[in-house]
């Protein structure tokens, strides 16, 4: 579309009589600014969308207009996101360019040097009846002196300036170790739109108005300019800027629309030995799914910072909550608001408030969609599939539920479990509570140990032969090192025809899958199919 779209507003420019005077003057270089700010336009009303989590949300619960592949399509939501804005910063860097030299071309318009012609069109406007065409009044200007007092100069520098702060701050180094930064930064985008709306209204490059078209013969007077206000054919050409792309912003605005209505009630706030924070809340007309996540505010740290946490809860319970475990400054001064670290004991009234923006969807969400769902964690991305295998427990034991999801595979990696003690707990709840159902048929979990040192290696070794996993708890016995990708896929394959595969963790497990995904799916369309899933970090 890009491509569409330069090239058309290119050729526009090139063969529009309008523009005659305007391209004797500065060459293809009008072309070359005006279709690369059709392209900015078109791309910075795009760019927000992938990232508005009200529109996300909405069209993955929204079966009937988003199908399945649709629906897969918005994992990629942040990649699309970045492939927009990566076009933004080639196109602006055409556009400045191009104006640079368009300014230069003024400017030396305004010489003996540039003809007759070019300094006919440089001179016009000087009397009452008259518009101009050249920016640059005299030879003797100093151009950006002038062009940093017009809209367009002004705006164009707080753009651009805008643009780079987003741009080098959101590079992979900032955002893991400085994120406020990278959150601070990305903030701009309000004073970048704000200075591209009042961008256009500079009128700084200028072409024939379409009444003077009627009159002024272009073809002929460019050739006889000596004759122009002379010759009934050849009036003085009259010129205009275009009129700036009203470019609705508060459409924008309602779709990122946080909702933050209502207040919210921590109902209990539990201490793990692990170092995690278990949060329980409240908040009237809150309304979740299983796997979605909510931004969390507490002022008494930041009253600038949201940050991420998924819902560990399901939406069957009377409440919701996170898990929240030491990964920065924010959780740490967090941790630190609510006594964690000293563990001591606060009344619910003494506690931080918090603010929450949400619940949104994530591809966690679509787990209940198929009839055989594998639900792959890694490390910290273990969380969403809590409010998930939560809710399953749930619907198996209501009898009004009619549930299309049949069996569920579980895969758990993890360096150090005691870390997620608290998942741990979950799973060995879980399993006790299918086994009281007879339903131990319907989940299978693996559990994947990838860190341990000698003396766990021996404790390991001695109580091999104990009915419960010496590690875990649980009646399934954890295994050592990573899985082998391969064989788990291929043994899917043979018993089951169409499977969802979710995933939660670091982008290069993520690949790995979806490779393999890939190749373990048939091509022809009646045969086994592995739907991929995503939700990295």
């Amino acid at each position: 579309m890009n491509f569409y779209l330069f090239i058309d507003t290119f050729h526009w420019y090139e063969d529009e009589d309008a523009y005659i005077y305007t391209r004797i003057m500065l060459g293809s270089t009008l072309a070359w600014a005006r279709a690369s700010a059709t392209c900015l336009n078109f791309n910075c009303m795009l760019i927000l969308l992938p990232v508005s989590r009200n529109l996300t949300s909405f069209l993955r619960g929204a079966s009937i207009c988003c199908g399945g592949a649709l629906r897969r399509q918005l994992d990629k939501n942040i990649t699309f996101h970045k492939m927009v804005a990566y076009g933004i910063a080639v196109n602006a860097t055409i556009h400045i360019v191009a104006h640079l030299i368009n300014i230069e071309r003024y400017h030396t318009s305004q010489s003996k040097e540039a003809g007759e012609l070019r300094n006919k069109l440089s001179g016009l406007g000087k009397s009452p009846n008259e518009s101009y065409l050249n920016p640059i009044r005299t030879y003797e200007t100093n151009t950006t002196g002038e062009v940093l007092t017009t809209i367009a100069g002004i705006t164009g520098v707080v753009i651009t300036v805008a643009l780079i702060l987003i741009m080098t701050s959101s590079t992979e180094l900032i955002r893991r170790s400085c994120y406020e930064v990278f959150w601070y930064t990305h903030h701009l985008f309000v004073v970048f739109f704000i200075g591209l709306i009042i961008h256009g209204m500079g009128q700084l490059v200028r072409g024939q108005t379409s009444q003077s078209l009627l009159l002024h013969n272009v073809t002929y007077c460019k050739d006889h300019y000596l004759e122009w206000d002379n010759a009934t054919q050849c009036p003085l050409p009259q010129f205009s800027g275009n009129k700036p792309v009203v470019r609705v912003m508060f459409v924008f605005f309602t779709l990122l629309k946080e909702n933050k209505t209502g207040p919210l009630i921590i109902v209990q706030v539990v201490t793990h030995s692990s170092g995690v924070l278990e949060l329980h809340m409240k908040k009237h007309g809150f309304k979740m799914g299983p796997g979605q996540y909510i931004f969390l505010q507490c002022p008494s740290v930041s009253q600038l910072e949201w940050h991420p946490f998924t819902l560990t809860s399901a939406p069957e319970e009377d409440f919701f909550s996170v898990h929240i475990r030491v990964a920065g400054d924010w959780t740490a001064a967090l941790f630190k608001a609510f006594g964690a670290e000293e563990k001591v004991f606060k009344e619910l009234w003494m506690l931080p408030r918090l603010a929450v923006d949400g619940p949104y969807g994530s591809a966690t969400t679509d787990v209940f969609h198929y009839r055989v769902s594998v639900c792959i964690a890694a490390g910290i991305g273990v969380t969403p599939f809590a409010s998930i295998l939560k809710s399953i427990w749930y619907k198996c034991c209501n009898p009004n539920t009619v549930l299309v999801l049949q069996k569920v595979y579980f895969y758990w990696i993890c360096r150090d479990p005691s870390a997620f003690e608290w998942f741990a707990d979950l799973l060995f709840h879980l399993e006790t509570k299918m086994a009281e159902k007879g339903k131990n048929d319907f989940l299978s979990y693996h559990i994947f140990l990838t860190g341990w040192d000698e003396s766990q290696a021996t404790h390991i070794a001695l109580h091999y032969d104990d009915k419960m996993d010496v590690i875990t708890g649980l009646r399934q016995k954890t295994c050592y090192g990573r899985p082998n990708w391969d064989n788990e896929f291929k043994q899917l394959a043979e018993n089951h025809p169409s499977i969802g595969v979710f995933f939660c963790g670091p982008k290069t497990l993520s690949k790995t899958l979806q490779k393999t995904c890939n190749s373990y799916s048939s091509v022809d369309p009646r045969g086994v199919q592995f739907h991929y899933n995503k939700e990295s970090f």
